[in-house]
């Protein structure tokens, strides 16, 4: 066996692998990487190990063994034209065709995440919707629904990779995002309720740009009521007052 494949956590792991079920030791192999360790989407989606290839030198050594011989560069050849050829079958993508590619990566998600899940494409307000449905989707709204956003942001990235035009795509589950719309303009009519009385102004908590358009929307034209947004992302945040900024 003068050639294997092995993974790890980290191409140095690998190469560990590889020295053992070799039985030799670093000096004596030329490796390359094939894949390199990927770290996925918050740590847990899309966790990916490095995997290299490991052939030992004696076998690649020419008989006169004054002349130089390059291993690792004809090696790498085939890479290359991999990746070059996958670049091209992906230079532009119809509508379609990236909605499809989009939708296979957020089902991969689901699949790594261990989720029994599935998902619909809708549409809303002249957007994509993904509705995500099945069972545990909890893990995929998480807190305040960052993580369905931080998720939507990534299923936009694949989207807009190689697309002709831009799309933007909504994720949602359990009707979250409706069910949110309401509570925060349930708050805008309380803070603004409160702001009337007290005449002193209320700092909302930090929010995404998408929160801050719905109270910003609800509230304009409200009568002695004004909104305005102060800080730097991601803790930048509204200002419900009653006086004009």
């Amino acid at each position: 066996m003068n050639k294997i494949t092995t993974t790890g956590k980290t191409i140095e792991d690998a190469i560990q692998s590889a020295l053992t079920q070799l039985n030799t030791t670093r000096d004596k192999v030329n490796y390359r990487v094939l894949e390199e360790p990927s770290k996925g989407f918050f740590g847990l989606i899309g966790v990916k190990e490095a995997k290299i290839e490991v052939t030992m030198i004696e076998e690649l050594i020419p008989e006169e063994p004054k002349e130089e011989v390059s291993i690792s560069e004809p090696e790498m050849d085939p890479v290359v034209e991999v990746t070059e050829k996958e670049e091209k079958n992906h230079r532009v993508l119809n509508e379609q065709e990236v909605v499809e590619e989009a939708k296979q990566f957020l089902l991969n998600v689901l699949e790594t995440m261990g989720l029994n899940a599935g998902v619909e494409r809708l549409s809303r307000d002249g957007n994509i919707l993904f509705n995500i449905y099945g069972e545990g989707l909890g893990l995929i709204i998480g807190r305040r629904g960052q993580t369905l956003d931080s998720l939507q942001y990534l299923v936009n990235t694949v989207a807009n990779r190689y697309s002709e035009k831009r799309v933007r795509i909504i994720l949602d589950a359990e009707n979250y995002r409706s069910k949110r719309k309401e509570t925060l303009e349930q708050l805008a009519d309380r803070i603004a309720a409160q702001v009337r009385r007290s005449g002193k102004p209320v700092r909302l908590e930090p929010m995404n740009p998408a929160e801050r358009k719905i109270i910003h929307t609800y509230l304009q034209g409200r009568k002695g009521i004004s909104t305005f947004s102060e800080g730097s992302e991601p803790y930048r945040r509204i200002v419900i007052s009653n006086q004009n900024r």
